[in-house]
């Protein structure tokens, strides 16, 4: 399921959420960059292509299929994958509540100062959003993202660099943890391979590296 979490996703949790054509789906765009393929053969690339048209889609992989003619790299880069052991909870920062559509604004500012990842308009509509507020600003979060079967994804952990060093993200990620093993799924989340402070966070809460991913921008050429 891990290996190919986009495409578990798009096809069962996710699947309200999905574009899809034959063995090939994606996230609507205002949900997620992400796209999926679950045949990777000529046959689901031509699928995706059908989908992307002259757009763009991100594979999200441990070992993306090798990229056939006619697509294009836009961008490239590795993460680590790690997957929840046990719990070993951090304190939850007083005050932490969930986080919906109204609070959309705030939430795309706090991620133009953090660059944690990919993150639109609607993303918040996956679920599992939670937030630490200094007055009205926005100042640390965390959420869900990826949902294949028996799983879901830790995403979206960001605190605002005037508010770092408080344990706010170890907080935030432990409540998000929490309501995941209470439903009877197992978390795990990815971080950038040269991120080292967030990996120590994790590694402190239960996570172990399970193995490196790779996201890859494409584009019909």
């Amino acid at each position: 399921m891990l290996d190919n979490a986009v495409w578990h996703s798009l096809a069962h949790t996710h699947a309200e959420f999905a574009e899809r054509e034959g063995m090939a789906a994606r996230y609507h765009p205002d949900v997620s960059v992400f796209a999926g393929l679950g045949d990777d053969t000529d046959r689901g690339w031509c699928a995706l292509a059908a989908l992307v048209a002259d757009g763009t889609g991100a594979l999200f992989r441990p070992d993306p299929p090798e990229t056939p003619r006619g697509w294009s790299v836009v961008a490239e880069g590795q993460g680590d994958q790690m997957l929840l052991r046990e719990l070993v909870p951090a304190d939850v920062p007083v005050g932490a509540r969930p986080l919906a559509a109204a609070d959309v604004g705030e939430m795309l500012a706090l991620v133009e100062v953090t660059r944690p990842g990919p993150f639109v308009v609607r993303t918040v509509d996956l679920g599992g959003y939670v937030g630490l507020f200094d007055g009205t600003t926005l100042v640390a979060m965390a959420g869900q993202r990826l949902a294949p079967p028996g799983y879901r994804e830790i995403s979206a952990v960001c605190t605002h660099p005037d508010f770092r060093g408080r344990g706010l993200a170890a907080g935030l990620t432990t409540l998000v943890a929490q309501r995941i093993l209470e439903r009877g799924e197992r978390p795990f989340l990815h971080h950038a391979v040269d991120n080292q402070p967030a990996r120590r966070v994790y590694e402190a809460l239960g996570f172990e590296l399970r193995r490196e991913v790779t996201w890859r921008v494409l584009t019909r050429r």
